[in-house]
Order: C-alpha cells, then structure tokens, then sequence
C-alpha cells in the first residue's frame, strides 16, 4: 500500500510518499523560516497564505521523484490538528478535496502522533511499550505508549513549551528566528558553571514541566549581565543545561514509574546533540535503550504524516467529508488500531 502524507500545521509544508513495503518513496519540504524572520515568529496569516502557495508543486515533485502518481496510491493522509487553524484548513482542504477526486480514502492525522511515530521511519525500530518526550516548539510532553493509539500523558508543560523557551530566550539574546538552534550553537562557546538557573518542577514530585521562570530568570541575568557576546554564550549554556537537565530528570523519573526500558524523543527539540548526548548516557546507565527519528524527521514533515497515516489506513480509520481540523486535540483522544 502506498499514501501520501501532507503537514501543514504550522511553518512548513510537508509532503511524503510512503509505501509499507518498500519504505519513504519521496520526501519534500518548504520550510517558511524567510518568510517569519522579519517578524521574529510566525504570522499564522502568512504562514497560511504560503501553505497555499507550496502545497501542491510540492505534492507534484513528490510525484515526479517516487515516480508514480494518483492512480498508484491508496489513500492520502493530512495533518488535522493540534496547529494554527488556518494553515491546517489548508492541508485538510488539500488533502481531503485531493482524495475525494482521485476516489481514494483520506486520514486526518494528530500532528503529535505523527512525531511520536517519526522514530519508526529508521532501521532501528522501538518496540512496544515505551515512554515518548515529545519536545517541540508548540509542546513538551510525557507519553506512555503501549501501541498505536494507546496513549497515556504522565505530564506535559503547564506554561511554555521547551523549544518555546528556547527561541524566546534565544530572542532576548539577540538571536535571529527561529533561535533554538542558533542558542545551542552559541551555548558550544558558553563556560560551563559561569551562572546556574533553576531546574524547574524537578524538586517536588509528578511529570509536568514548567519552563516560563528559567525564562524569566535569563531574562533577568540577560538584562543584568549580558553586554557582551561571551557572556552572552555563558548564558546560553548555563539556560541549555538547565532545560536538558530538566527534560532528563522527567525522563528517569517516568521510567521508574512506568517500569519501561525504552525511550524516544522526538519533535523539534529531539534534534538538540546535547539532549541526545544527555539520554543515551543516561539510557546506558539504566541499562535501556533510546530511539529518535533522524535530523530531517525532527521538526514538521511529511513522512512522519505519511507514515502515521498508513498505520489510520490499514486500520480503515478514513476522514469523512467534513473537513474538520482541531486546533487543540487530546492525543489520549485517538482511538486504537
């Protein structure tokens, strides 16, 4: 069987070409970093208006390098939430108006889902049951994951989300959009030890983070301390630590209450080499394992849609013809295969 996956939740736009035999056929995205960075975020207007624009030469060339076309696919899968409204109107539309003319089924995907199965599109695949850190701009979440859509949240971010509070920080010091990666690089030049920031929520028990107040107290040494650029550096890696060391603390915390050995991470922050670095060598130490989607796979794609989206199909889960998207959507909500 073969799908096509389209992502559209938020500034990039993704398409795939999967085949449940034969693995990723096509890969194609458009990310809109240009088109945001003069307003150092995203305008979910603008954002919308270039989903438009994109979605369909890129399902085009997705086509054209699988080398195939409508009639060789069996369904078309389609980011329905959680995101920006109207960027994921445009993927639904899209997508559900594309399977309709072609006669074939369409999924709607939960974005999250799509990440959190990101890691099964490598060789290396986690078996279940596991626990998924799912880490991003938009969300920062625990999973205990014992099948496809068998989902338990253990905690989630009562405030901003990790990657969140990577770019706001990374705005105050100065940094271009989108700031998460360019803050880690900038940590690489950083003192170890120079300032310490909290460790937010790790000192009282439970799996939910917070990450608005280590934010807030770089905010505060930023405007105090930070006039030059290898102080600034200072700040970034003593701010990256602290997130890392937060995140890995929540992470053992969860497989000793879980009893599991297995981890993935996977979102945009995944892609972060210090918190890889950090939970594979406290992976080794718990004698477990850690798993996590290549770089590419990361931030918004459409393999990641696509793939999720076969799982949907096979299970005969179809989208009816409503159109409908959800802009906030429970995972614990989807129903099992």
């Amino acid at each position: 069987m073969r799908i096509l996956g389209i992502e559209s939740s938020c500034d990039e736009t993704g398409i795939a070409i999967y085949d449940d035999e034969q693995g990723l056929l096509a890969h194609k995205l458009y990310s809109q970093v240009k088109v945001h960075a003069d307003y150092g975020g995203v305008v979910p207007e603008l954002a919308s208006r270039d989903h438009v624009r994109k979605t369909i030469p890129l399902i085009d060339e997705a086509f054209k390098e699988a080398g195939c076309g409508p009639k060789d696919i069996d369904g078309v899968a389609y980011t329905a939430g959680p995101g920006l409204v109207g960027a994921l109107l445009v993927g639904t539309s899209i997508g559900r108006s594309l399977a309709f003319a072609w006669d074939k089924p369409a999924v709607a995907v939960h974005h999250m889902e799509g990440h959190l199965l990101a890691p099964m599109l490598e060789d290396e695949q986690p078996e279940f049951p596991f626990v998924a850190l799912l880490v991003s701009g938009g969300h920062t979440m625990m999973v205990k994951v014992a099948g496809i859509g068998e989902y338990e949240v253990l905690g989630e971010s009562v405030d901003d989300a990790a990657g969140e509070a990577f770019d706001k920080t990374a705005k105050l010091l100065g940094l271009d959009y989108p700031g998460g990666p360019l803050l880690a690089k900038m940590a690489e030049q950083g003192t170890p030890g120079r300032f310490t920031f909290p460790r937010p929520m790790t000192d009282k028990p439970g799996l939910d983070f917070s990450f608005s107040g280590l934010k807030t107290a770089a905010a505060n040494t930023i405007r105090s301390e930070g006039d030059d650029e290898q102080t600034k550096a200072d700040i970034a890696h003593a701010f990256q630590t602290a997130v890392i060391d937060t995140l890995a603390i929540k992470c053992k915390r969860a497989l000793k209450h879980t009893g599991i050995k297995r981890l993935v991470i996977a979102g945009g922050v995944s892609a972060n080499t210090e918190l890889r670095q950090k939970l594979e060598r406290m992976m080794q130490g718990m004698k477990g394992q850690v798993f996590y989607p290549r770089t590419e796979f990361c931030t918004d794609n459409g393999a990641m849609i696509a793939f999720a989206g076969m799982q949907r199909l096979k299970a005969k889960q179809y989208a009816t013809l409503d159109m409908k998207t959800q802009p906030r959507w429970p995972i614990e909500s989807l129903p099992p295969l």
